[in-house]
């Protein structure tokens, strides 16, 4: 056994070796559904269904996933996603991609195989839907949930009828009988209805069970023939019903094991003829068991109790079984490998002995061997030849008449007594017995070669007069129709062949080939005669019906006369159409299976029939446009008390008048190329021909001539158009053009208005501007007097100060001389008393008096540094003032400059304005001419400054270097003394020590006042010196003071020059 598991894959293989499954269980596969996820988990199968064909079928799990499974091409599809559960599946529709399905929402919808789209959706059930039936011509379903059933129209998808019961009688199933029009109705109180679909009228109601064996119904199965009806439910019987007789006729009781019955399936078999004799019964336990009716016989089960089965469904042909386990995986069953046993054909009656080779034959070893099968003829030797004769039994009475045997197999005479038995063809075989009656040859070559010639020109517009909705219908009919014009040029004039090839068009649109030569055989054959009185209905077989009518039915025909009614009335519309008007599908089928079964002359005399059958009606009809509308419409008559009263016609019309004296029996097409058809008037069809080419050529012509003028006439439109537009579009510019002109003037209007306002607020705002521009002027001069009063005056408080500070150092000074004299005095007397204390406290005194002519020192550089930055502050401040008063001078030449443009505004008339503008410019040359030279005085006083200051700056330098020189000098001294005193004093002699010490003593105290009064004497020559560096800063000082003072007098000077000059320029 082969296991599948789709997990997320959306198409795949079934299987990946050919299955072989064996005879104890008969699985072919067993698929399941698994996901990958974090958590995995086995999706549970619900549903099951087959399609009509029986080797697809389509299973939907219960997170909406709906796959179908191709058993003969070994594919399976993910189809669609619905998200939610589904309740029910049906895929035996009429459009064979389509299928329906319920879902836990209580809607159907209808989805497609091929495209994966949405089709329809269809509402009404309050309740979950656990049933959905489907017509056997796919037009319609039944969906069934437990308080309502409801048929719908496939076609339309709308709801036709709505059963309503009451709550206290629940629905068990709605369904519709196959082959059949019947909808068979059960409900929880076991009564069972039967309803005809059409008219939803009651047809019966089955009898209630007898009480030694009532069960309450929980599920039902019908064979395919609709015959037998099986039910079970809570019980270990089942009850089978013949629904022709209405009676129950058989009660079966199963093994004890099974207590209740939960499903109910017949197993279709290919040589029953619909009347199934194989249930399977699904029971409690999971074991479906397959019993044969009539001999009560367990034939074989499937499943188990460890597996068992949830539910289970068979396919139309009968080949597979595919059951949803208990533990959500599907299982695939070959009804073959199960039936395997019970099929085996019984042990041959010959049995062969085969000689073992003659070298090895003797006495003591001979040995025989026996085996069972078929009869095989032993090798010849050349040694020993022996021939064997086999004997046959005489089969020659089970042998039918030659005649009768088909192509495929198939015996006519079989096939009618089959046909005359049930009334039609198996729905599923009908397509093969037809093509074996019709003997087709399936010449592929010859009719690619009618093909290739394309679409005939009869029939290129063929949709105008027949628009057919399907466009593949009416391409398939246009093809057809052109292969048979390309055969025989009649049919390209036959006005209704159309009518005549539109049925078969429509049965056969997927396979052209055979659609054409089913027609092509229909017309050689069931068409005979015909074409004799063309363009003329068919006189000769009008008059054949019209003779086999007045035989069996005058009064009919009399009638007829009476209202002027002929042949080509109540006849012609009928053969012409072949009967497709006035017949649904299912009895135009119905017909055509007794047509094609028969002699050609059937056909006529099912017209004959049809006017019989009809006479009621008929002769109720007075008027022209009745029977017209009789014989062109559908009409309340049973197809098959037709087709009785034609076999009836068929035996009981004497050979004189009989049709079929004088047609041909059936002649199938030709194998390899088809037959010539020329039984029609040849002048007559190439006179048409002719007259239709001359027709179409002055049409083609006329045609032409009438594009041209039309041409013609859409270019005059055109250009009137044209022209009216342009002249609009003239008018609409001139109109726009005169609009706005308007618009221009009034904005001129307005501009004129605003340029006044705006020069009257230009004017009071050169006023206000004047006004604010002197009281700027004037508190500008006000502030700028102030700044240099202030100025004057921080001037004479820094020199008073300084004054003060000179004196106040200069008497500090002196205080030092004086405090320095009388220290010298005291360190005399203390060298005296103690030289060793007075060394220490000379050096001490040294220090000090170094300390504090560094801090002179210091304080000298920063009162000269402080000079310096005063003097640049001041240069700054000069310079700055310069800049402000240059900015003021350039104002009041822009003041000017206004000014003299305001003049000339206002003196434009004035001649001698020029002279003026001239005098101004010459002015304005020579006051940009005084600053420059101003600017380039400032500039050469700037760099003298500064090169003052960087003379000054090196003199400063090098006296700093001089300085630091002589400090030098004097450590050096200094500590080059202190040494030879520590030496001296380390190396005493010993001789003349206190005469020597004492004289050194007085030498020292020499040397030391020799030292003490040089550095007086340096002291007060340093004094003179320090005074006399003071005034000369002093004296520089006054003179830097005095210089700006007159350039500060002499730059006020100009600037007031430069201030009166406009002044006088406007006087």
């Amino acid at each position: 056994m082969q296991s599948t598991d789709l997990g997320n894959r959306e198409s795949g293989k079934l299987w990946h070796r050919k299955p072989s499954p064996a005879a104890r269980d008969g699985i072919i596969v067993n698929i399941i559904h698994s996901t990958s996820d974090y958590l995995p988990k086995v999706l549970r199968f619900l549903n099951v269904a087959f399609d009509s064909s029986g080797d697809c079928l389509i299973a939907g799990d219960h997170q909406g996933n709906i796959y179908v499974f191709d058993l003969y091409g070994n594919r399976f599809n993910l189809v669609q996603r619905t998200a939610q559960a589904c309740t029910a599946l049906a895929f035996n529709l009429r459009r064979k991609s389509e299928f329906l399905v319920a879902l836990a929402d209580y809607s159907i919808k209808c989805f497609d195989t091929v495209t994966k789209e949405l089709v329809s959706w269809m509402r009404g059930h309050e309740s979950s839907v656990f049933s959905i039936s489907v017509h056997a011509s796919g037009r319609y379903a039944i969906t069934t949930s437990s308080d309502t059933a409801q048929l719908w129209d496939l076609d339309t998808f709308q709801r036709k009828r709505k059963l309503n019961i009451l709550q206290s009688v629940g629905i068990q199933k709605v369904f519709f009988l196959p082959l059949s029009n019947t909808i068979l109705s059960c409900f929880k109180d076991n009564s069972i209805f039967a309803w005809e679909c059409d008219t939803l009228s009651c047809r019966y109601q089955l009898p209630a069970p007898p009480e030694s064996s009532s069960i309450l119904y929980k599920v039902f199965a019908v064979t395919r023939d609709g015959r037998i009806l099986a039910a079970g439910g809570k019980s270990n019987h089942l009850h089978l019903w013949c629904l022709e007789a209405k009676q129950l006729f058989r009660i079966i009781q199963m093994p004890a094991r099974v207590r209740a019955i939960r499903h109910l399936e017949f197993l279709p078999d290919s040589f029953d003829a619909g009347s199934n004799q194989v249930l399977g019964v699904l029971s409690q336990d999971g074991i479906m068991r397959f019993v044969n009716i009539q001999t009560c016989k367990l034939l074989f089960e499937i499943g188990s109790l460890d597996e068992g089965i949830s539910s289970s469904v068979i396919s139309p042909h009968g080949r597979y079984i595919a059951s949803i386990m208990e533990n959500g995986s599907l299982n695939i069953y070959s009804v073959q490998a199960l039936t395997q046993e019970i099929n085996k054909p019984p042990p041959p009656l010959v049995k062969v002995i085969e000689d073992l080779p003659k070298s090895k034959l003797n006495s003591g070893d001979l040995k025989l061997k026996v085996t069972s099968g078929r009869v095989q003829r032993p090798a010849r030797s050349r040694e020993n030849r022996i021939q064997t004769r086999i004997l046959k039994k005489d089969l020659t009475g089970s042998f039918e008449n030659k005649e009768n045997e088909l192509s495929d197999g198939l015996n006519k005479k079989r096939l009618q007594i089959l046909l005359k038995g049930y009334g039609e063809y198996p729905m599923k075989y009908r397509m093969f017995i037809w093509r074996s009656l019709l003997q087709l040859p399936e010449n592929h070559t010859a009719f690619n070669s009618l093909e290739d010639k394309g679409v005939h020109v009869a029939f290129l517009n063929l949709q105008k007069k027949y628009p057919i909705k399907s466009r593949k219908l009416l391409r398939v009919l246009q093809r057809t129709l052109s292969a048979l014009a390309h055969w025989s040029a009649i049919f390209s004039d036959t006005p209704y062949l159309p009518l005549l090839a539109f049925p078969f068009v429509k049965l056969f649109q997927n396979n052209q080939l055979i659609c054409f030569e089913v027609v092509a055989t229909l017309i050689i054959n069931w068409c005979q005669h015909w074409f004799e009185y063309f363009p003329n209905p068919p006189i000769n077989i009008l008059s054949m019906i019209e003779n086999v009518l007045a035989f069996h039915d005058k009064e009919l025909l009399q009638h007829f006369i009476d209202h002027d009614i002929t042949s080509q009335l109540y006849a012609w519309p009928l053969l012409e159409t072949i009967f497709s008007e006035v017949l649904t599908r299912e009895e135009w089928l119905k017909l055509f299976d007794n047509v094609f079964s028969n002699h050609p002359s059937f056909l006529l005399m099912t017209v004959v029939a049809y006017n019989i059958c009809s006479r009621a009606p008929l002769l109720n009809c007075s008027l022209k446009d009745d029977f017209e509308y009789f014989f062109h419409h559908r009409n309340n008559l049973d197809i098959s008390v037709v087709i009785k009263e034609v076999y009836r016609l068929m035996d009981t019309t004497p050979t004189d008048i009989h049709p079929d004296s004088m047609l041909h029996v059936f002649v199938a097409l030709t194998k390899g190329q088809y037959p010539v058809f020329n039984q029609y008037p040849k002048f007559i069809v190439d006179y048409q021909t002719q007259e239709r080419e001359r027709i179409r050529n002055d049409e083609l012509d006329y045609l032409r001539e009438r594009q041209m003028v039309e041409d013609m006439q859409a270019e005059v439109d055109q250009q009137r158009v044209e022209d009216e537009a342009w002249y609009q579009k003239q008018e609409l510019l001139r109109k726009a053009e005169e609009t706005r002109r308007e618009l221009l003037l009034q904005e001129e209007e307005k501009m004129v208005q605003q340029r006044q306002r705006l020069a009257s607020v230009k004017r009071e705002l050169k006023v206000k501007e004047m006004h604010l521009q002197d009281a700027t002027r004037r508190r500008f001069l006000k502030l700028q007097q102030d700044q240099h009063e202030m100025e004057l005056r921080r001037l004479d408080d820094e020199l008073e100060r300084k004054v003060h500070m000179r004196d106040r150092e200069i008497a500090t000074t002196a205080k030092d001389l004086e405090m320095r004299h009388l220290e010298l005095e005291s360190q005399k007397r203390l060298y005296e008393k103690n030289l060793i204390r007075n060394q220490e406290a000379v050096a001490k005194e040294m220090r000090e008096d170094t300390d504090a002519y560094r801090r002179k020192v210091d304080l000298e550089e920063h009162m000269f540094h402080k000079l310096i930055e005063t003097g640049q502050t001041q240069n700054q401040k000069t310079h700055k003032l310069i800049e402000e008063n240059l900015a003021k001078a350039e104002q009041a030449c822009l003041n000017a400059d206004w000014r003299i443009q305001a003049l000339h505004k206002q003196r434009c008339d004035d001649l001698q304005r020029s002279e003026c503008y001239q005098e101004v410019a010459r002015l304005l040359r020579e006051n940009r001419r005084k600053e420059t030279e101003v600017l380039n005085s400032m500039m050469g006083e700037e760099a003298k400054k500064w090169q003052e200051a960087e003379e000054k700056d090196f003199h400063l330098k090098s006296e700093k270097k001089a300085s630091a020189l002589s400090d030098a000098s004097r450590k050096w001294f200094l500590q080059k003394e202190i040494n030879d005193a520590l030496e001296h004093a380390e190396h005493p002699c010993t001789k003349g020590v206190p005469r020597y010490q004492n004289g050194q003593v007085v030498s020292t105290c020499l040397s030391r006042t020799s030292q003490l009064n040089d550095i007086s004497e340096a002291d007060s020559s340093t004094c003179p010196s320090f005074s006399q560096r003071r005034i000369q800063w002093d004296t520089t000082e006054r003179d830097l003071m005095e210089r700006v003072r007159n350039l500060r007098q002499r730059l006020t000077v100009q600037a007031r020059n430069r201030c009166q000059t406009p002044h006088l320029l406007v006087t």
